[in-house]
């Protein structure tokens, strides 16, 4: 089994989901040949610096413009022609590498590399089946490509949208966003506050990712003026800066509080938590569904993260914290008051998509065979 997965890294869930698939492919297949390829990097490291760091400044400094473009993106055709033209345009170079890799299957986690292959499909005589999952809680028109056999969504709701749109409901799995092993194995709270050296008290966990963004410093200091017993474990990710500025400012904080800069622990740091505080980007909202941690959502990317919060809102799993709200406000309502912190955990839990990673390598595995039996014919009616 060859399994190509095509990825790019506007942020770190599209290829956080392509590993933690590629590490339940292992578990099943040893021997399995598995490669992930930051699709824009390979094409042209030019064409990635460009992508990504715009990406990071609109969405930090201007993120209003970006989720102008996204509402844009979902009503407006000709913006969808033009990212199918620039991926048309690209799509000659991953032909390459798939004549050279030979995949048994292709698994793309992000829309701009599922578009060059529905492209190769239709005028490369391309074969190999293809897989799309979809690293958000809503769906999107840039994912909507002929002939791709099968698509890996969050939810129910998700795959009726793509079913009024045309997309085939047998093409249409709700596995879920595939997370990493570790997430599936629960550490009791009190030992793993233990493991951590923390103390045995209510636990708000601040994140933002691995890239560390969105308003973490202004939850980090609101939580700091509560009134009562609390602790804080505060994750930087990759931001260096964040995390100095973090450390400095908790010298003077009366509460316990740890920090954290990039971290594989982040597992057991959700398992010592009561709450996780956090920007609602797909992979880590999918991570904490898992652990049944009820999530406070601060300062989502306009776009698609506004609508995971929707979506996480509407479901009972998540509030919204606006600026200057009352924290203790805030926890009076929601864990005080052990009913609704109860239900929000059960709303998690059940959201939750423990299986996805081993749903989806049976159906890797299903779609290999039947394609080596000949059951797909590959007609290229546009969407």
């Amino acid at each position: 089994m060859n399994v190509l997965f095509l990825s790019i890294s506007l942020g770190s869930g599209h290829i956080k989901a392509a590993e933690a698939l590629r590490n339940f492919i292992t578990l099943k297949y040893p021997t399995a040949r598995t490669l992930i390829v930051d699709t824009f990097k390979y094409i042209n490291p030019l064409i990635h610096t460009a992508v990504v760091d715009g990406y990071l400044n609109i969405v930090k400094y201007a993120p209003q413009i970006y989720g102008g473009l996204y509402r844009m993106s979902e009503h407006r055709k000709d913006i969808n022609k033009i990212s199918r033209v620039l991926s048309n345009l690209m799509a000659p170079k991953i032909h390459k590498l798939i004549q050279s890799f030979k995949p048994s299957i292709i698994v793309c986690t992000h829309p701009f590399p599922l578009q060059m292959i529905a492209y190769l499909k239709k005028y490369y005589n391309l074969d190999v089946p293809s897989i799309a999952i979809v690293t958000d809680f809503v769906n999107h028109p840039f994912w909507f490509q002929e002939n791709i056999e099968a698509y890996i969504v969050a939810h129910d709701y998700i795959k009726r949208d793509m079913i009024e749109c045309k997309i085939p409901e047998n093409r249409i799995f709700t596995y879920g966003i595939p997370i990493a092993p570790e997430f599936l194995k629960n550490t009791p709270k009190v030992q793993a506050r233990k493991e951590l050296s923390l103390e045995n008290t209510l636990t708000v966990l601040i994140m933002g990712g691995s890239l560390g963004i969105g308003d973490i410093e202004r939850a980090f200091k609101s939580f700091a003026k509560c009134k009562r017993d609390i602790q804080i474990i505060a994750v930087a990710g990759k931001n260096s800066t964040l995390e100095k500025r973090l450390n400095n400012l908790s010298a003077s904080f009366p509460l316990p509080v740890k920090i954290f800069g990039y971290t594989n622990n982040i597992p057991k740091i959700m398992d010592a938590s009561d709450f996780i505080v956090t920007k609602p980007g797909g992979m880590t909202i999918s991570e904490a569904l898992a652990k049944k941690l009820p999530a406070l959502i601060i300062s989502p990317i306009p776009g698609q993260e506004e609508r995971n919060e929707q979506f996480l809102i509407n479901s009972g799993a998540a509030v919204r914290i606006y600026k200057n709200a009352s924290i203790d406000s805030i926890l009076c309502q929601i864990y005080d008051n052990k009913l609704r912190y109860k239900q929000m955990k059960e709303i998690a839990g059940a959201l939750a998509k423990p299986d996805s990673g081993h749903n989806i390598v049976n159906l890797i595995e299903k779609l290999i065979n039947d394609n080596e039996k000949g059951l797909f014919k590959y007609s290229f009616n546009a969407l």
